[in-house]
């Protein structure tokens, strides 16, 4: 099963640092060069994640030059549902026009949902049951916000990006995948449910009520830097592979600064990942996807490249997953069997 195409949505409205002075305690310079981000973009008050994720799903269906009702299951990767049930999944089924696909929600904690996901559909794939499935990653994170606090506030934007999946070649497409998770450190990023308020007695609240989200940067600093890379290695070495074997790594967006520093610590160079935590702000588990958009927007992904996927957050969780990027002669074929897959996905 492979990657058939990459669609995104970024909502209208654009957020700067200097917009955000205006209503937070906070400066351009001090967000520039402590997190990176430039810009972000913001949901408008009646548009969801059902919204973003409808138009994600419709530009990758563009992109692969099929329509919504050609898609035969949607998973909706989200933790901003438009509502608790029925799955949000559905709502994107409904505004995209993909008549007759199933669809479900997976919560895989907001930014590691990039790779959870995505190994999700790539599993209904492989397993014969649908032949395309549409990995929809959505959130609108920006209506957790609680926009007195400062350490979100400055991070988080809205996005939404889609992953078509198809039976491919054998030796090409999604290959091995780690995840994991460690629920000590569950509260270092997380969306609270509590009661607020004001000085003035007043109660504040999110678009999702008396939920907020909250993070801690040391410990996302910490554990990003300090484990990911490791992560990474131990991916690749049960695979006989290397980092410099790897020609491009999409790593989630968390901050500009720790992607750098997980790619520094894996002792390759720079231009071997592409950032856009810049422009559109960690956009959690849209991040990945959007990352892989604007590289194959860019001319940076080939046919027969080796590309890792890393996603890391909420949990705290991460996921790693290697793609022998397919070209598009590698579709149509019969389901490939994971195993040759993996006597091939070190292959130059």
């Amino acid at each position: 099963m492979g990657i058939r195409a990459v669609g995104a949505y970024l909502p209208e409205k654009v957020l700067s640092n200097v917009d955000l002075e205006e209503i937070l305690i906070t400066r351009d310079d001090w967000i520039r060069e402590n997190i990176g981000v430039e810009t972000r973009r913001v949901a408008a008050d009646d548009e969801w994640t059902s919204d973003l994720g409808a138009r994600a799903l419709r530009d990758v269906c563009d992109r692969a030059g099929i329509t919504p009702a050609d898609v035969d299951l949607v998973i909706c990767g989200t933790y901003t549902p438009d509502n608790m049930a029925p799955p949000t999944a559905m709502l994107v089924i409904d505004k995209a026009g993909a008549t007759g696909a199933t669809g479900f929600d997976v919560n895989s904690g907001a930014c590691p949902g990039s790779v959870f996901a995505l190994d999700v559909g790539a599993k209904y794939v492989a397993s014969g049951a649908y032949r395309r499935v549409a990995v929809v990653m959505a959130d609108v994170s920006t209506k957790t916000l609680d926009w007195k606090d400062v350490g979100p506030a400055v991070i988080f934007g809205d996005g939404a990006a889609c992953y078509l999946l198809e039976p491919c070649a054998p030796g090409t497409g999604i290959g091995p995948t780690l995840l994991r998770s460690d629920p000590t450190r569950y509260r270092a990023v997380w969306v609270a449910r509590e009661e607020r308020r004001a000085r003035d007695g007043r109660t504040r609240q999110s678009a999702f009520g008396d939920n907020f989200a909250q993070l801690s940067g040391p410990a996302v600093r910490e554990f990003a830097v300090g484990e990911v890379p490791g992560f990474i290695e131990e991916l690749l070495a049960g695979n006989g592979l290397t980092p410099s074997d790897v020609d491009l790594f999409a790593l989630h967006q968390a901050n500009l600064y720790i992607v750098h520093g997980i790619v520094d610590a894996l002792g390759v160079p720079q231009d071997r990942t592409v950032t856009n935590v810049q422009k559109y702000g960690n956009t959690s588990g849209a991040s990945v996807p959007l990352v892989l958009r604007d590289a194959l927007d860019n001319g940076r992904i080939s046919p027969g490249d080796l590309v890792v996927l890393a996603a890391f957050g909420s949990g705290v969780s991460m996921g790693a997953t290697l793609v022998r990027w397919c070209g598009e002669g590698d579709f149509g074929t019969p389901d490939p069997s994971s195993a040759e897959f993996a006597g091939a996905v070190g292959a130059a």
